[in-house]
């Protein structure tokens, strides 16, 4: 039975992966697109594009072991690739989640202003090194990885199904430091994305306060193109707790439980990375005009589909105050 839920999960995975690559893809080209007109990129459009290769490598990497396992299910293959993989699919995870946090926290420092003068200098002086950041990340991610290769050995796997390459924590030690690295990678990203979903809800309560209490409706504090950030910052907090949720789950069968269903982590981290790119998609207008105009324009090669177009509406003033997105 468990050999035909991995089964199912496999093809599932290779289903989600295209759409994954497809918009993360269509993320990357369009940012590098951008990069060309203007010779630059902001800062968020910098780690949205380090999220966008972080999550493609790290479906192509999934893909890939769970596919290598189901093909050499004896593990006839030497145990270090496989070591190596698992190593860098949990590098990939920690800059992916790291990453989505830091795109959280630079659109909650722009969004909200604290009076807190230190906090403010701190906020300036990491927003000032974003490409610094960005690179450091994945670097963090693969050097909290590393002891893996010291604490994994060919006869972690599972009695009733072996999967090749999981490493299955049968010593105090090795338990001690799969909690650590939840903590690093889950837990303190998880953590600060609360407090920039926090702030940022108590911005949106304040400015609808205002709005509620204007007499001047014309005239009256308006959110404007803040709205759509505030909306996918807010749904990348909330994908960000799901995809948690369930990796806890995944890790807790591990270590207390020695029940490996890691396949399972792979397929919702695999959903995560593709709805978290259509939100991204969504929240920055650039690549969501983009996108609009591609799909009318391949959509009117078929008369038939004419009904399926959507409207390019354009953007209509606002007095409130813009975020670059």
């Amino acid at each position: 039975m468990l050999g035909v839920n991995k089964v199912t999960l496999w093809v599932m995975t290779g289903l989600v992966a295209v759409t994954t690559i497809f918009f993360n893809g269509y993320i990357f080209l369009v940012s590098l697109w951008n990069y060309r007109q203007n010779k630059k990129w902001t800062p968020c459009e910098t780690i949205i594009l380090a999220l966008s290769v972080a999550d493609v490598a790290h479906q192509l990497l999934c893909y890939f072991w769970m596919t290598m396992d189901e093909l050499d299910s004896q593990c006839q293959i030497a145990a270090m690739p496989y070591a190596v993989m698992m190593l860098l699919i949990h590098s990939l995870k920690f800059t992916i989640m790291w990453d989505t946090s830091f795109l959280t926290f630079y659109y909650s420092t722009k969004l909200v202003h604290t009076p807190n003068h230190c906090y403010t200098q701190i906020q300036a002086a990491i927003l000032r090194h974003v490409t610094l950041a960005v690179c450091l990340i994945p670097l963090c991610g693969l050097c909290t990885c590393m002891p893996m290769l010291l604490v994994f050995n060919s006869g972690n796997f599972t009695v009733a199904h072996r999967d090749c390459g999981v490493l299955m924590p049968n010593t105090s030690s090795v338990q001690i430091y799969q909690a650590m690295f939840l903590i690093l990678a889950d837990v303190l990203p998880g953590v600060l994305m609360v407090k920039c979903c926090i702030s940022i809800s108590v911005h949106l309560a304040i400015h609808l306060r205002h709005m509620k209490a204007s007499t001047n409706a014309a005239h009256g504090p308006k959110l404007g193109t803040q709205m759509r950030v505030i909306k996918m910052a807010l749904s990348l907090v909330a994908l960000f707790i799901l995809c948690l949720t369930v990796d806890l789950y995944v890790n807790y069968q591990i270590i207390v439980n020695s029940k490996n269903i890691i396949m399972l982590m792979f397929f919702v981290t695999s959903i995560y990375t593709t709805v978290t790119a259509t939100v991204l998609i969504y929240g920055k207008k650039t690549f969501w005009k983009a996108l609009i105009h591609e799909l009318n324009v391949c959509l009117d090669i078929y008369p038939c589909l004419a009904c399926l177009k959507v409207p390019e509406h354009k953007a209509k003033p606002s007095a409130a105050a813009k975020v670059h997105t």
